[in-house]
């Protein structure tokens, strides 16, 4: 019986949650979402406008300013090497000794014909002019004073090429000390001593490279060329001017100290790369830099008069690849595409369709998506990480507002804000 009693009870109150149901179909479920649905909150960063210096990074080749190739202009056997391997030489300075005794002897040859061919010469003269006399009172003939007058002249002209044997004897014996063209740095010898050489060999005995100042041959596109000229012509990039900087990373992703400049730009395209070459000249005082080392180097384009700078950590591709952000404008979100973007370091550079003041999202703009309404909270970049943190007014505000934060904390921070 009692159990009985307990089933009609249960069976009422079921009837009456049922009755409650029909006077409020909507229950809980609409109330909730009769609520407005919160904002969500992004991180973004105010864009301003500002000059932006530019440059390129170019690969490149190092290349010795000057470059000579020593080789014997005589031929003998080499008798001594006078240079240190790898030393510095200057120009003039004796390098090899070739064995010059024959040339010593065709000198000594070559001016004792010098010596009787002078011999003749005054002999020659007196007949000349004793002749020159007689002809004039009839005592010779002309024939005779024309004779006489030949052979002075065959004599002086044998002086004369007995002069040239011996200037060329001369210098073939001085080439018998082989000296360096230029000053530089030598490299080992091809040759040793007791080795035979000819003139004007193929093997070279050394090659010498100057290499302070040294060269730095740079490859740039010719689409770069061009495109580098219409922005200058169009306004968007002030010119850097005739003393163009270059700056210099090494193999190892060290900076090269000194600094150079661009000496000239070629005149033409290669027609199979569609390249041209740009060479910088710097100095090598530390001889750090090598011919045929691979470098990188900055090239000083220009200036950017009036260029925004957008982080990268708020730039992503778009379904075509091209850069796009998210900016809050009027508390919405807007998805924009950055025409004309370039890395600039650690952020990209826009010059087009970005205005002053724009809120770009640095941090949130996985939770959201075009037209959503926004909270915006400004906040800085670590220059150097890239993290996110707080603006210096809003960490003030939120430590203020904040129950937990105690007096001694905001005497802090007023204090750090006065320093």
């Amino acid at each position: 019986m009692k159990g009985k009693r307990i089933a009609k009870g249960v069976a009422a109150a079921v009837v009456l949650m049922s009755l409650a149901a029909c006077k409020d179909p909507g229950g809980a479920a609409n109330r909730g979402a009769a609520q407005e649905s919160p904002r969500a909150q992004v991180s973004v960063v105010m864009l301003r406008a500002q000059a932006v210096p530019l440059t390129t990074e170019l690969s490149g080749r190092v290349v010795a300013s000057l470059e000579a190739e020593v080789r014997p202009q005589v031929t003998g056997i080499i008798q001594k090497r006078l240079f240190r391997e790898g030393g510095e030489v200057k120009a003039g300075e004796a390098l090899y000794q070739i064995d010059p005794a024959t040339y010593q002897a065709a000198y000594d040859s070559a001016r004792a014909a010098l010596v009787k061919a002078e011999a003749a010469v005054p002999g020659a003269l007196a007949k000349a002019d004793r002749y020159s006399d007689l002809v004039r009172r009839n005592a010779v003939s002309k024939q005779e004073y024309e004779d006489a007058a030949d052979v002075l002249a065959q004599a002086r002209a044998n002086v004369a090429v007995a002069k040239a044997a011996v200037e060329t004897a001369r210098i073939a014996l001085d080439y018998t000390t082989i000296r360096a063209p230029i000053s530089g740095r030598i490299d080992r010898s091809s040759l040793t001593p007791g080795a035979l050489v000819t003139a004007g060999q193929a093997v070279a005995l050394t090659t010498i490279r100057q290499i302070d100042p040294i060269n730095v041959d740079l490859t740039q596109s010719s689409a770069s060329l061009l495109a580098l000229r219409e922005a200058i012509e169009s306004g968007r990039l002030q010119s850097a001017g005739s003393g163009v900087g270059v700056r210099l990373k090494l193999e190892n992703g060290t900076l090269y100290p000194y600094a150079g400049k661009l000496e000239f730009a070629e005149s033409s395209v290669n027609q199979a790369t569609g390249t041209y070459v740009l060479r910088a000249v710097l100095r090598n005082p530390a001889r750090l830099l090598l011919p045929g080392m691979y470098v990188r180097a900055w090239v000083d384009e220009g200036t950017a008069p009036h260029a925004f700078l957008i982080p990268q950590r708020a730039v992503s591709r778009g379904l075509r690849g091209e850069a796009t952000a998210l900016f809050v404008r009027n508390g919405k979100v807007v998805e924009q595409t950055l025409t004309g973007a370039r890395q600039v370091g650690n952020d990209w550079l826009v010059q087009t369709g970005v205005a002053d003041g724009d809120q770009v999202i640095v941090e949130g703009s996985q939770l959201v998506r075009e037209g959503d309404a926004v909270t915006a909270v400004h906040v800085e970049l670590d220059k150097a990480t890239g993290a996110v943190r707080p603006t210096r007014a809003v960490a003030r505000a939120d430590n203020a507002d904040s129950p937990g934060a105690t007096r001694p904390a905001l005497i802090r921070d007023r204090q750090a804000s006065r320093s």
